[in-house]
Parts: C-alpha cells; sequence; structure tokens
C-alpha cells in the first residue's frame, strides 16, 4: 500500500469518521441510517489513519504532494 492521502485529507477523513460513528452510535440517527453511518465512519477512521484509499488508488489519484 503506498501512501495516496496528504495529512489535511487524512485529518478530515479522521473527524469526519468520528462524526459518522458518534451519529450512529449515539441515537442521533436510527435504523439503517444509523448502520450505514457506522460503516462509513469506520471506513473514514480506517483510511484517516492508514493514509491509504483504495478509490484513490483504483482511479490513479492522489492528493499526496510529492
Amino acid at each position: 500500500m503506498k501512501l495516496n492521502e496528504s495529512n489535511v485529507d487524512r485529518i478530515i477523513r479522521v473527524l469526519a469518521g468520528v462524526v459518522l460513528l458518534y451519529l450512529g452510535f449515539g441515537g442521533a440517527l436510527s435504523g439503517a441510517l444509523a448502520g450505514v453511518a457506522d460503516v462509513l465512519g469506520v471506513v473514514m477512521l480506517l483510511t484517516g489513519a492508514l493514509g491509504f484509499c483504495p478509490l484513490y488508488a483504483i482511479f490513479k489519484f492522489s492528493t499526496l504532494t510529492k
């Protein structure tokens, strides 16, 4: 896995992941929408923590400056 996210991208993903998890597990959302928020939150946290986005790799896109 080659890094393809900038630090700003990673910070935004982690913050968005935390917010989505809070909304899903915190009770602000319910039903299927809460489940979707939880899954997206985990994905955002993982991609932000790892610095690698599989979709970026598929489309040969990167926010990382060289």
